[in-house]
């Protein structure tokens, strides 16, 4: 499968280039001046994102953001911090040194991982050791260690594109398929709820740019979205991007999967219908501040997820 969605990327800022406050808590956090800092592009985060090394020859990883940049993004870092900062030891995920927050710019000082990403388009290798690593981390992960918002409150506001494209869209711009099916891709998506719950922890933003490789674990970073969910959430949501940035066919990969293959049909693709609208709705708005390659990454995991949700819906849907 070819790779359609572009790369993952924000507007970067540069460690030089927060206030020298902000530079001078990190350094506090860490216990060490900071002499050398190298900016990370992966992400969709429009601020710091660097990878320091210290005058002992430690090294953390460091990411900021102000609201200045993005209204709201320094509320997701402050969830981050909360969530990873709760998850049990052993967990596959960086641990939190420490925060800043002044009211407006957020700064979380996190261990830094010796790893790298996925090579993108996905090889077959690499997507079984990440596919193995999400079986594992739903079964660590299953109950929540932690009180964090069920996915039917989380993505309420979230999981009703179909139904509200009408009224807030130009269905014009709809693939044929979906302006032609619309009624019944709104009935789908009303009955995401039920199905998708669960007490089982998901990260909810599984894609190639939050996860490291390192010689020995995956790692799974940046958990500003953790929400609970049936234990098969993260797997069904991160395929259409796994198939976007050249994997194989999300179908197969779902129904084999350990998490995936005892789901139940119908609830999988009432989900799969919410995620989808999600994803084309959003890619039809203006794309937020500092965040250019957004609109266009949601396009493609769209139409991987529309594709999916089309096989899946065969005769019912012509």
């Amino acid at each position: 499968m070819d790779v359609i969605a572009p790369p993952a990327t924000g507007v970067r800022h540069h460690w030089a280039g927060l206030p020298a406050l902000v530079r001078s808590a990190v350094e506090d956090i860490l216990g060490a001046r900071v002499v050398e800092a190298r900016s990370q592009s992966g992400g969709f985060s429009p601020g710091v994102a660097a990878r320091v090394r210290l005058a002992d020859g430690r090294r953390a990883f460091v990411k900021a953001v102000s609201a200045e940049t993005n209204p709201s993004s320094p509320d997701l870092h402050r969830a981050e911090a909360r969530h990873t900062a709760a998850l049990p030891p052993g967990t596959p995920a960086p641990r939190l040194l420490g925060s800043y927050d002044d009211g407006t710019l957020v700064a979380l000082v996190l261990q830094d991982i010796d790893g790298r990403q996925p090579r993108i388009p996905w090889e077959p290798a690499e997507l079984d050791r990440v596919l193995a690593a999400v079986g594992e981390l739903g079964t660590a992960l299953t109950p929540a260690p932690f009180d964090a918002p069920a996915a039917a409150v989380r993505k309420a506001r979230m999981f009703t594109g179909w139904r509200t494209l009408p009224a807030e869209g130009d269905t014009s711009r709809l693939d044929p398929w979906a302006a032609r099916n619309l009624g019944l891709l709104a009935e789908l998506e009303s009955g995401w709820e039920e199905p998708a719950a669960g007490d089982s922890l998901a990260h909810s933003d599984l894609r190639a740019d939050n996860i490291l490789l390192t010689d020995e674990r995956v790692v799974f970073v940046d958990w500003p979205h953790a929400l609970r969910a049936a234990p098969w959430f993260d797997l069904l949501t991160m395929l259409p991007c796994v198939a976007a940035q050249g994997g194989p066919d999300p179908e197969t990969v779902f129904t084999t999967h350990p998490l995936g293959r005892d789901a139940d049909p119908a609830g999988v693709t009432a989900v799969l219908a919410a995620l989808t609208g999600y994803f084309v709705a959003s890619s039809l708005k203006p794309a937020p501040p500092g965040l250019p390659t957004l609109r266009a990454f949601q396009r493609a995991q769209g139409a991987a997820a529309l594709r999916w949700l089309r096989g899946r819906l065969g005769h019912r849907a012509p």
